[in-house]
């Protein structure tokens, strides 16, 4: 936004309108109609605090809030006439105001400027989505509690690089996630709590010499306290990169949980099944059941970390304070705003909807010599060699069972006796994944006992 409207609104200033082409990229009405609600509350409480400090008469006041009701009816209502000629929400609704009340409209502008006006609706909006965010990730969070109640103490593999490394257990699992998607939760109210100042009564940059109250206005929109900075107030868009930002770290989150459904939800790994509801068949395959709401989850950190990287290119030059550059920030949250919402919609909806094949996952967290770990635990422990001695004979008793073309339980005590003669019939003790999971009682660590804390401490917090 400018200081200046189009042609209808600068008067005198200018004696040619622009063309259509000035017009075109001019204009933001296209998608800053998106604030209508935002830049109505704004102008309903300044109007209303125009009044309290006597620039305004109360009849006036009460004539602008009432009519700007009228407006906002009529926007949501869906009859309301949007015009590019008059370039932005603000304009219109100011022009749709004065055919609604007529003179006292005009009163409306005093003390404020298009660039307060904007960076106040902006960060209404921007606020409302992490409110957005908070409630997606509060529902996602829970699903996965209970998902990892379910399956505290079911046996599954764990992988590094994607090979089987150590069993751990399908709760173990689930709140790894809690926890990640715990941190983006931080950062939602961190963010919130940090763009909660009031950049409105800043007016063009440098504030007004009216008699304003803007702890009123501030406090009537919910802020915690007007910005201390006029230049800055309507300068900033911090706001926006620290929302593009956490959802950018969040959608990476998401991402990563979306590429294991599609992994464990395949043929070869039948880990889980996906409800129909939230998978899609082939036009050409009748036994294929895609993934395709974990793959479209698994796309969106492309396009939201897109739009982080666009306004922060928007931003990275701009000498104080406003400058029309900064038009272009708002389509590139909106969109990223409405696709992190919708991914963590969907994946919430999934993980509710899931389920996990108790019986494959025990089977795959046996397999690929899983309890080898524990075995070098045990040689440590019970046989007292050195860490990397006992490293070296595990990786002996994995190359013999390889050869033999089984898993390390399946050894004998004369095959493990012949790699290190002090070997007893304890060893099987930890080779079961069983008590390979019950052993890792250590803090944080995937032992059921220990999952169960984790998922009481997370459920009274969420």
């Amino acid at each position: 936004m400018t200081d200046q409207s189009s042609n209808q609104m600068w008067g005198g200033r200018f004696a040619a309108g622009p063309d259509a082409i000035m017009e075109a990229i001019n204009a933001s009405i296209g998608f800053d109609q998106r604030m209508a609600a935002q830049d109505i509350a704004g102008s309903r409480a300044h109007a209303a605090m125009l009044a309290a400090t006597g620039v305004i008469s109360d009849s006036d006041a009460q004539a602008i809030r009432e009519g700007l009701l009228t407006v906002l009816s009529e926007i949501q209502s869906g009859s309301f006439q949007f015009s590019t000629a008059l370039e932005d929400i603000h304009m219109n609704v100011e022009a749709r105001l004065k055919a609604v009340i007529g003179e006292p409209a005009g009163r409306l502008h005093t003390g404020r400027s298009r660039n307060d006006q904007v960076a106040t609706d902006f960060k209404l909006w921007v606020r409302d989505q992490f409110d957005a965010a908070e409630t997606g990730l509060l529902a996602l969070i829970r699903a996965l509690l209970t998902q990892a109640e379910a399956g505290a103490d079911w046996v599954m593999p764990g992988f590094t690089h994607l090979q089987t490394a150590q069993p751990v257990t399908w709760g173990h699992h689930m709140m790894a996630y809690v926890e990640m998607f715990g941190r983006d939760l931080s950062r939602v109210r961190d963010a919130r709590a940090r763009m909660n100042e009031s950049p409105l009564g800043a007016a063009a940059l440098a504030g007004t010499s009216f008699p304003i109250d803007r702890d009123m206005t501030a406090q009537a929109l919910g802020f915690d306290r007007p910005a201390a900075n006029s230049l800055d107030a309507v300068s900033d868009r911090d706001f926006a990169l620290e929302f593009l930002s956490t959802a950018s770290i969040c959608a990476v989150h998401l991402s990563r949980f979306a590429e294991e459904l599609v992994i464990w939800s395949s043929a070869q790994f039948r880990f889980v099944t996906l409800s129909d509801r939230f998978s899609t068949g082939s036009s050409i395959m009748p036994q294929k059941k895609n993934p395709d709401a974990a793959e479209l989850i698994r796309a969106k950190v492309g396009r939201i970390y897109g739009a982080n990287t666009a306004l922060m290119m928007v931003m990275k030059g701009l000498p104080l304070a406003y400058s029309k550059d900064m038009q272009e920030d708002k389509e590139q949250v909106f969109d990223a705003a409405d696709n992190w919402m919708l991914a963590l919609a969907a994946m919430e909806g999934m993980v509710k909807d899931m389920t996990a094949n108790r019986d494959g996952l025990a089977a795959a967290a046996g397999s690929g010599f899983s309890t080898a770990t524990d075995l070098a635990d045990w040689l440590v422990r019970v046989l007292g060699l050195p860490f990397r001695d006992a490293h070296h004979v595990t990786g002996s008793l994995v190359a013999m069972a390889e050869a033999q073309g089984c898993d390390l339980p399946d050894l004998t005590l004369e095959d493990m006796q012949s790699v290190h003669a002090d070997i007893t019939d304890d060893v099987y003790s930890v080779l079961t994944v069983e008590n390979s999971v019950n052993s890792r009682q250590s803090f944080g660590g995937t032992a059921p006992d220990q999952v169960r804390a984790q998922i009481k401490r997370w459920k009274a917090l969420v």
